[in-house]
């Protein structure tokens, strides 16, 4: 069975983005070894999840970069990869190799990792994942923690209602101040 992994930008202080969905506190100077590891975890997946609040700002990002962008290469791979977007009201997919998952969550997620290839990878939003979580939906958490604390914002772990168990896989500091804590459920 398929694995679903959650890829997320985190503050040192538990928050994914600001009040408004504010990106700006990000790191965005990415160092190799990073971007290596992300470019792993890419490719070791065939399929993109995503919230439909974060739909639109993730679809028109990546398919806007340009063939002379460093980002260029990777850009292909997040608009070649097939995405599913989680909705109860889009009537009509957003952008390039997107479908809609409009069914109860557990059962969608459940088909997913039924199906044959490569693992899950899911992106956000904050609710959405909050609901992943809620749902014990997620094989392996990979938080992203910035070297930042923001005070306020949106939050994934809210939701959650229950303990959860981790066991830590691996805690690796990058040069540009990121740190990634790779987990799993116990």
């Amino acid at each position: 069975m398929r694995k679903l992994k959650l890829q997320v930008q985190m503050s040192v202080d538990g928050y994914v983005a600001g009040p408004n969905g504010e990106l700006d506190w990000m790191t965005w100077n990415l160092d190799s070894k990073l971007i290596n590891f992300i470019t792993e975890l890419t490719d070791s997946s065939d399929t993109i999840l995503l919230g439909r609040k974060m739909t639109e700002g993730f679809v028109n990002y990546w398919e806007a970069v340009q063939p002379n962008s460093p980002e260029y290469s990777f850009a292909l791979k997040m608009v070649n990869t097939p995405k599913v977007i989680f909705t109860k009201t889009l009537d009509k997919p957003i952008g390039k190799n997107t479908s809609l998952a409009k069914g109860n969550l557990s059962d969608e997620i459940t088909k997913l990792k039924k199906q044959e290839g490569k693992d899950i990878v899911v992106y956000g939003g904050a609710g959405f994942v909050s609901a992943l979580i809620q749902g014990r939906h997620i094989d392996e958490f990979n938080f992203f923690i910035n070297p930042v604390m923001i005070n306020k914002g949106m939050r994934i772990f809210d939701l959650a209602n229950m303990r959860q168990e981790l066991l830590l896989v691996s805690a690796i500091p990058y040069e540009c101040g990121i740190t990634v804590l790779r987990y799993q459920l116990k």
